[in-house]
């Protein structure tokens, strides 16, 4: 899908110096805040930006800092399922 939006002509020259460009830049912002709101995975996000790897995009996502929240109770239900798991 292609979108179009204006920018600011200051704000673009800024973005252009981004090494990608302009639409690059654009493109990584929107999958980093979707990712961070929980709105895509990421899986999608190394799809929409065409990311070679799992360790690529989580190292793209680390560089952004966009981490998910992850709680105490998180990590209970994890150790939980893990454990459920290998009793199988």
């Amino acid at each position: 899908m292609n979108v179009a939006i204006e920018i600011p002509d200051e704000i673009g020259q800024v973005l252009a110096a981004q090494s990608g460009g302009v639409s690059r830049a654009v493109l990584e912002a929107v999958a980093i805040e979707a990712y961070r709101s929980g709105t895509i995975t990421s899986a999608q996000v190394q799809q929409m930006l065409r990311l070679s790897s799992r360790w690529e995009t989580e190292s793209f996502l680390r560089r952004a800092e966009a981490y998910h929240d992850y709680t105490v109770d998180d990590l209970e239900r994890d150790i939980a399922a893990i454990r459920d798991a290998s009793r199988q």
